[in-house]
């Protein structure tokens, strides 16, 4: 386990990722909506509880350079959170069982470096849907359901964990995860 945090741990940006509202143009709905959704909690968490307790994840969704990297890294930046910038290359191994380990671990990793911004990029090349008709493999399916198990686990603690992610294709999704970016954001 501690190999496989140590993988993760290269796309961990400790330091502040330095990237402030006024450097991303436009978007204003986008960035009202994540300052309501992401940022109010964590400055004012006494406010946050009970039936206004904060999401756990948002998608953001649009065409390729619509900024939702920026967004994710201002949130991150806002927030001073520790921010876990990670693709489907940091999640996926070759090797049997090792895909469903480093997304456990990164979970671990994010509770323990509380507050946290998870960032996955491209998710819809890490969790794409499910079903009868495509064809799929085992290895893939363990990962998608290892990776909504934790999404699960992130709505059950009071723990500072958020987990945005980014696509161009959110048609392409798994229901089930859709379900679990309780927010939308498009561009």
């Amino acid at each position: 386990m501690r190999t496989l945090a140590e993988s993760l741990s290269r796309d961990i940006i400790r330091g502040n990722p330095n990237v402030k509202w006024e450097s991303i143009k436009g978007l204003e709905n986008a960035k009202r909506l994540l300052k309501e959704a992401v940022v109010m909690p964590i400055k004012y968490p006494k406010y946050f509880t009970g039936l206004l307790s904060p999401w756990k994840g948002i998608l953001l969704f649009g065409p390729p350079g619509t900024g939702k990297t920026m967004l994710a890294k201002a949130v991150a930046t806002e927030c001073n959170t520790t921010f876990f910038n990670i693709s489907a290359s940091s999640v996926v191994s070759k090797w049997r069982g090792d895909s469903e380990k480093l997304v456990k671990v990164l979970f671990e990793l994010a509770r323990h470096h509380a507050p946290s911004t998870i960032f996955l990029d491209e998710i819809d090349a890490i969790i794409s849907q499910r079903g009868e008709a495509r064809s799929e493999h085992e290895a893939s399916r363990r990962l998608k359901t290892e990776l909504l198990i934790q999404m699960d686990g992130l709505t059950q603690t009071d723990e500072l964990v958020f987990v945005l992610a980014a696509t161009n294709l959110p048609w392409e999704l798994d229901a089930a995860m859709l379900r679990r970016l309780e927010k939308r954001v498009s561009f």
